[in-house]
C-alpha cells in the first residue's frame, strides 16, 4: 500500500510519519518512509535547490518542473522497488502537493498539472492520503517557533499559504475514497492515534 501525508506548513506531518511507521512495523508490517523532495541522492540535490533562500528568483514554472523531476527519481528508484516487494510506503508529501502549491497556490492549471504528474510519476497515485488540516496562520506560527530551519517556499506571502490550505481542503473533498482528513490542530498524540486507527481500519479491507 502506498500511504502519503499531505498539509500545509507546519501541519505536522513530518513529525508524525515515523512515529506512524514505527506502530506498523511493531503490527508486523513491512515499512518504509520517505519525504518530498528528497529521498533518493539526486532528488535531495533538487530538494536544496528548491529549498534554498538563496533562490527566492525562481519562477514558479522551474519550481513545477523541479519537483517533478525529484519525483520521478523517488517514484523509480524507491517507491515502485519497494511496493513490488510487498511493502508499505509512507510518503511525507507526494504529487498532490504540487497540486496544493502550484496549481492552487501560484494559479496553474490543475488539469495540465494532473497530466504532467502523470508522465513523472509513470501515473502512480497513492491508495490513501492522510491530510493533516490545519489554518496557514498556524501552520506558519508553527514553523517559526520550531526552530527549524525556514526556507524559500515557507517565506512565500500568507496569503499564498492560504490558497494552498484551500486548495487541500478542495482536493480531499474530490476524492473522498482517497483522502481521510485529520485534524492537525489536536494535540500531537491524538493526531497519531487518529492516523494509527485510520490506517489500521485501511489495511483491514
Amino acid at each position: 500500500m502506498f500511504i502519503t501525508l499531505e498539509g500545509p506548513d507546519g501541519s505536522g506531518k513530518s513529525s508524525q510519519i515515523e512515529p506512524l511507521a514505527e506502530y506498523l512495523r511493531q503490527q508486523g508490517f513491512s515499512v518504509i518512509t520517505t519525504r518530498e523532495p528528497g529521498g533518493t541522492s539526486i532528488s535531495n540535490q533538487v530538494r536544496d535547490v528548491l529549498k534554498s533562500m538563496e533562490n527566492k528568483s525562481m519562477h514558479p514554472r522551474t519550481e513545477i518542473l523541479l519537483f517533478c523531476a525529484a519525483r520521478a527519481q523517488l517514484v523509480e528508484e524507491v517507491i515502485c522497488p519497494a511496493l513490488e516487494k510487498g511493502m508499505i510506503v509512507l510518503s511525507d508529501r507526494y504529487a498532490d502537493s504540487t497540486l496544493a502549491y502550484q496549481g492552487y497556490g501560484h494559479g496553474y492549471d490543475l488539469d495540465f498539472l494532473r497530466s504532467l504528474l502523470n508522465f513523472a510519476t509513470g501515473g502512480l497515485w497513492p491508495d490513501l492520503t492522510l491530510y493533516l488540516d490545519v489554518d496557514a496562520e498556524t501552520g506558519l506560527n508553527r514553523r517559526k517557533s520550531g526552530g527549524g530551519e525556514w526556507n524559500r517556499l515557507d517565506d512565500y506571502a500568507l496569503a499564498f499559504h492560504r490558497r494552498v490550505r484551500q486548495g487541500y481542503v478542495e482536493l480531499a473533498a474530490q476524492q473522498p475514497q482517497r483522502w481521510v482528513t485529520v485534524d492537525a490542530g489536536q494535540p500531537m498524540q491524538v493526531v497519531q492515534q487518529e492516523l494509527r486507527r485510520i490506517v489500521t481500519q485501511r489495511l483491514k479491507k
